[in-house]
Protein backbone atom coordinates (compact mmCIF):
# COMPACT_ATOMS: atom_id res chain seq x y z
CA UNK A 1 0.00 0.00 0.00
CA UNK A 2 1.02 3.39 -0.98
CA UNK A 3 0.64 6.58 1.35
CA UNK A 4 0.49 9.97 -0.91
CA UNK A 5 0.55 13.39 0.91
CA UNK A 6 -2.21 15.64 -0.57
CA UNK A 7 -2.32 17.97 1.61
CA UNK A 8 -0.48 20.04 4.83
CA UNK A 9 -0.51 19.29 7.93
CA UNK A 10 -3.60 20.00 9.88
CA UNK A 11 -4.29 21.29 13.76
CA UNK A 12 -7.49 20.70 15.60
CA UNK A 13 -8.07 23.88 17.95
CA UNK A 14 -10.63 24.68 20.70
CA UNK A 15 -12.11 27.96 20.44
CA UNK A 16 -14.59 30.25 22.10
CA UNK A 17 -15.97 33.49 21.37
CA UNK A 18 -14.31 36.37 24.28
CA UNK A 19 -17.79 37.22 25.71
CA UNK A 20 -17.87 33.36 26.51
CA UNK A 21 -14.03 33.02 27.88
CA UNK A 22 -15.33 36.42 29.82
CA UNK A 23 -18.17 34.83 31.64
CA UNK A 24 -16.62 31.67 32.11
CA UNK A 25 -12.77 31.56 32.20
CA UNK A 26 -10.51 30.05 29.99
CA UNK A 27 -9.20 26.37 30.36
CA UNK A 28 -5.29 26.06 31.10
CA UNK A 29 -5.56 22.03 31.20
CA UNK A 30 -7.71 19.96 28.91
CA UNK A 31 -9.05 18.41 32.05
CA UNK A 32 -10.61 22.19 32.99
CA UNK A 33 -12.97 21.39 29.99
CA UNK A 34 -15.33 19.31 32.41
CA UNK A 35 -15.77 22.81 33.54
CA UNK A 36 -17.06 24.45 30.55
CA UNK A 37 -19.71 24.28 28.04
CA UNK A 38 -18.71 22.45 25.15
CA UNK A 39 -20.25 21.72 21.74
CA UNK A 40 -20.24 18.01 21.27
CA UNK A 41 -19.49 16.13 18.08
CA UNK A 42 -21.66 13.03 17.07
CA UNK A 43 -18.89 10.64 14.86
CA UNK A 44 -20.77 9.81 11.49
CA UNK A 45 -18.86 6.27 11.60
CA UNK A 46 -19.84 4.66 15.00
CA UNK A 47 -22.42 7.28 16.00
CA UNK A 48 -20.28 7.57 19.25
CA UNK A 49 -19.38 11.25 21.05
CA UNK A 50 -15.94 12.48 19.82
CA UNK A 51 -13.58 12.43 22.83
CA UNK A 52 -11.66 15.71 22.81
CA UNK A 53 -8.18 14.71 21.74
CA UNK A 54 -5.12 16.50 23.56
CA UNK A 55 -1.25 16.42 22.91
CA UNK A 56 1.99 18.05 25.04
CA UNK A 57 4.94 16.78 26.03
CA UNK A 58 4.54 13.29 24.36
CA UNK A 59 1.66 13.34 26.80
CA UNK A 60 -1.91 12.09 25.32
CA UNK A 61 -5.04 13.09 27.12
CA UNK A 62 -8.72 12.31 25.93
CA UNK A 63 -11.25 14.22 27.23
CA UNK A 64 -15.34 13.37 27.72
CA UNK A 65 -16.88 16.69 27.01
CA UNK A 66 -20.42 17.85 28.24
CA UNK A 67 -22.42 20.92 26.49
CA UNK A 68 -25.51 21.88 25.83
CA UNK A 69 -26.00 19.99 22.38
CA UNK A 70 -24.34 17.84 20.14
CA UNK A 71 -23.60 18.03 15.92
CA UNK A 72 -21.96 16.48 13.33
CA UNK A 73 -21.31 19.16 11.20
CA UNK A 74 -18.14 21.33 11.66
CA UNK A 75 -19.61 24.33 10.40
CA UNK A 76 -22.91 24.19 12.84
CA UNK A 77 -20.30 23.89 15.81
CA UNK A 78 -18.08 27.18 14.36
CA UNK A 79 -21.55 28.83 14.47
CA UNK A 80 -22.61 27.91 17.88
CA UNK A 81 -19.00 28.82 18.90
CA UNK A 82 -19.47 32.02 17.08
CA UNK A 83 -22.36 32.68 18.81
CA UNK A 84 -21.63 32.23 22.66
CA UNK A 85 -22.70 28.47 22.81
CA UNK A 86 -19.50 27.14 24.07
CA UNK A 87 -16.43 25.91 23.07
CA UNK A 88 -15.71 23.93 20.01
CA UNK A 89 -13.03 21.92 18.68
CA UNK A 90 -12.62 22.38 14.96
CA UNK A 91 -10.07 22.35 12.84
CA UNK A 92 -7.63 25.56 12.56
CA UNK A 93 -8.23 26.12 8.93
CA UNK A 94 -11.82 26.41 9.40
CA UNK A 95 -11.48 29.19 11.93
CA UNK A 96 -8.68 30.92 11.27
CA UNK A 97 -10.59 33.87 9.74
CA UNK A 98 -12.85 33.98 12.76
CA UNK A 99 -9.38 34.22 14.92
CA UNK A 100 -8.19 36.62 13.02
CA UNK A 101 -10.66 39.06 13.03
CA UNK A 102 -10.98 38.85 17.04
CA UNK A 103 -14.89 36.88 16.87
CA UNK A 104 -12.94 33.36 18.00
CA UNK A 105 -10.05 32.72 20.25
CA UNK A 106 -7.96 29.97 20.32
CA UNK A 107 -7.77 28.37 23.96
CA UNK A 108 -5.52 25.08 25.19
CA UNK A 109 -3.12 26.40 22.01
CA UNK A 110 -0.10 24.25 23.43
CA UNK A 111 -2.03 21.32 23.92
CA UNK A 112 -2.79 21.53 19.86
CA UNK A 113 0.05 19.98 17.91
CA UNK A 114 -0.07 19.53 14.42
CA UNK A 115 -1.16 16.09 12.92
CA UNK A 116 -0.20 14.64 9.37
CA UNK A 117 -2.85 15.61 6.89
CA UNK A 118 -5.07 14.00 4.29
CA UNK A 119 -3.12 11.22 2.14
CA UNK A 120 -4.09 9.17 -0.48
CA UNK A 121 -3.95 5.25 0.06
CA UNK A 122 -3.35 3.25 -2.92
CA UNK A 123 -2.16 -0.43 -3.99
CA UNK A 124 1.36 -0.55 -4.81
CA UNK A 125 2.47 0.68 -7.97
CA UNK A 126 3.26 -3.19 -8.64
CA UNK A 127 -0.52 -3.34 -9.32
CA UNK A 128 -1.36 -4.46 -12.84
CA UNK A 129 -4.65 -2.14 -12.74
CA UNK A 130 -2.15 0.66 -11.66
CA UNK A 131 0.58 0.44 -14.09
CA UNK A 132 1.07 3.40 -16.32
CA UNK A 133 1.86 2.24 -20.32
CA UNK A 134 4.87 3.66 -21.93
CA UNK A 135 3.42 6.56 -23.32
CA UNK A 136 2.10 7.81 -19.90
CA UNK A 137 -1.50 7.70 -21.77
CA UNK A 138 -2.84 6.33 -18.63
CA UNK A 139 -2.22 7.46 -15.27
CA UNK A 140 -1.99 6.26 -11.88
CA UNK A 141 -3.72 7.95 -8.64
CA UNK A 142 -0.62 8.97 -7.47
CA UNK A 143 1.12 9.85 -10.24
CA UNK A 144 -1.97 12.45 -11.40
CA UNK A 145 -1.63 13.66 -7.91
CA UNK A 146 2.30 14.64 -7.53
CA UNK A 147 1.75 16.25 -10.70
CA UNK A 148 -1.15 18.97 -9.95
CA UNK A 149 -4.15 17.66 -8.14
CA UNK A 150 -3.08 19.36 -5.07
CA UNK A 151 -2.34 22.15 -7.22
CA UNK A 152 -4.56 23.76 -8.91
CA UNK A 153 -2.69 25.67 -11.11
CA UNK A 154 -1.26 22.50 -12.42
CA UNK A 155 -4.94 20.77 -12.84
CA UNK A 156 -5.49 20.96 -16.76
CA UNK A 157 -1.69 20.40 -17.32
CA UNK A 158 -0.05 17.07 -18.54
CA UNK A 159 -0.82 14.66 -20.62
CA UNK A 160 -4.63 13.63 -21.29
CA UNK A 161 -5.87 10.30 -19.12
CA UNK A 162 -8.64 8.43 -21.01
CA UNK A 163 -10.12 7.95 -17.58
CA UNK A 164 -9.22 4.26 -16.86
CA UNK A 165 -6.34 3.55 -14.79
CA UNK A 166 -6.24 -0.12 -15.86
CA UNK A 167 -3.14 -1.30 -18.09
CA UNK A 168 -3.46 -0.21 -22.18
CA UNK A 169 -0.22 -2.01 -22.94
Amino acid sequence: MIALRIGPDLRRVVVGCPAYLADHGIPVEPQDLTHHRCCNIRLPTSGGLYAWEFERDGRSVNVHVDGPFVLNDMHLLIDAALHGAGLAIVMEDMVAPFIADGRLVRVLEDWSPPFSGYHLYYPTRTDSRLRQDRNRRDRGPGQFLEEGFADPAKRSAGPKSNGSFRDQS
